[in-house]
């Protein structure tokens, strides 16, 4: 057995907070838990992972992250409860504004789970997987 025992939190510096924890919120269902607003900081959590959303400092002169030649968050995933969650959510992000699909709900190495994957307003990779049942 590890000696690590899951994720805490996930922390993601964004370029507009409010907007992209309004995006959790209002199209994930996520809850705000908390906030710091000195920092500013807010803390979101769908009841199993706790994200840490962090203002960039200034967010016209930072930084895209680039997966493919940077170090550093490659995409995170989160987990839905079946693959008609995972089409109706594909239906809401293709409408919701500041997502961009990278693509649509499709099986997982030929398998029977399902993922797709977008960026999330403000530009961060994000995919979401439905498992087989």
């Amino acid at each position: 057995m590890a000696i690590t025992q899951g994720a805490h939190h996930i922390g993601l510096t964004v370029p507009n907070l409010t907007a992209t924890r309004d995006f959790f919120i209002n199209v994930l269902d996520f809850k705000q838990v908390g906030e710091v607003p000195s920092y500013p900081a807010f803390f979101l959590s769908d009841g199993t992972t706790l994200l840490t959303l962090w203002q960039a400092a200034n967010p016209a002169s930072a930084v895209p992250f680039d997966r493919k030649n940077n170090i550093g968050l490659h995409h995170f995933a989160l987990k839905v409860n079946s693959l008609e969650t995972l089409k109706s959510l594909h239906q809401t992000l293709a409408t919701t504004e500041g997502v961009q699909i990278e693509f649509a709900p499709e099986p997982l190495g030929g398998g029977p789970t399902h993922h797709m994957m977008f960026y999330m307003p403000g530009g961060i990779r994000m995919e979401l997987i439905a498992p087989a049942a």
